[in-house]
């Protein structure tokens, strides 16, 4: 199983803040049958170059790589791009997508996108240079309007669901919905530390197989690994 949308490593952003907070949400990802997890620190392009991010971001992955063990969840780098005005024009956006693959992990405003909004997202799409990821779509879709799911889908935008609101007794018959219509094509635990942000993943993906069986779990597993080596 795999966790597309992680903050495990150290001293990147409001994440993990150690070395050794990162083994223990890797310990625990893997606990939970987790083979593979996206490092996805967030990125804000009016705060730093992409090269000094990469470079930082490297930086702190080869210092949890002096701690990393066997049996642990391979990492992959990634980030979480925070949506902004022109994006779409960015020159250098495919060197922030997941590692080995054209996955653009994006992070959407809190509020109804404009219509500019979402064409910058059909842009990146159709560029054909990189797939677009809606990070935890779940906190956005309640804003848009009736068929933004669908259009979007249409152009080829893939979307992302937290697994906390497959967790929340609240919003789990909601998020089971979105799954049964197929809306939601990979998930992830947004984990920043091991105590209100837990990586918690595990729960979510047991949910899915109790309530619509093991082949539909082994089908959105099977898309998940070919959507990060079919690319």
């Amino acid at each position: 199983m795999i966790d597309f949308h992680s903050h495990i490593l150290p001293c990147m952003d409001d994440g993990s803040r150690s070395v050794d907070e990162s083994i223990g949400m890797l310990k625990s990802l893997s606990e939970q049958g987790i083979e593979t997890v996206v490092a996805t620190p967030h990125f804000y392009a009016n705060d730093e170059s992409v090269s000094d991010f990469i470079a930082r971001r490297q930086s702190s992955l080869e210092m949890l790589e002096e701690s990393l063990t066997p049996d642990l969840p391979q990492i992959l780098t990634g980030a979480e791009v925070k949506y902004y005005e022109g994006i779409s024009r960015m020159p250098d956006l495919k060197s922030l997508c997941i590692q080995g693959t054209h996955i653009l992990l994006i992070e959407m405003p809190m509020r109804r996108w404009t219509e500019y909004v979402v064409k910058e997202l059909v842009d990146i799409s159709c560029s054909g240079n990189v797939t677009v990821l809606l990070a935890h779509v779940d906190r956005y879709l309640k804003f848009q309007h009736s068929g933004i799911a669908e259009y979007l889908l249409a152009n080829d935008i893939m979307m992302q669901m937290n697994a906390e609101y497959i967790c929340n007794f609240a919003t789990r018959h909601k998020a089971l919905g979105l799954l049964k219509k197929h809306t939601i094509h990979v998930l992830g635990s947004d984990c920043h530390n091991m105590t209100d942000r837990r990586p918690d993943i595990g729960k979510a993906y047991e949910v899915i197989r109790k309530k619509f069986g093991n082949d539909f779990l082994i089908g959105f597993n099977d898309f998940g690994k070919n959507f990060l080596s079919d690319i």
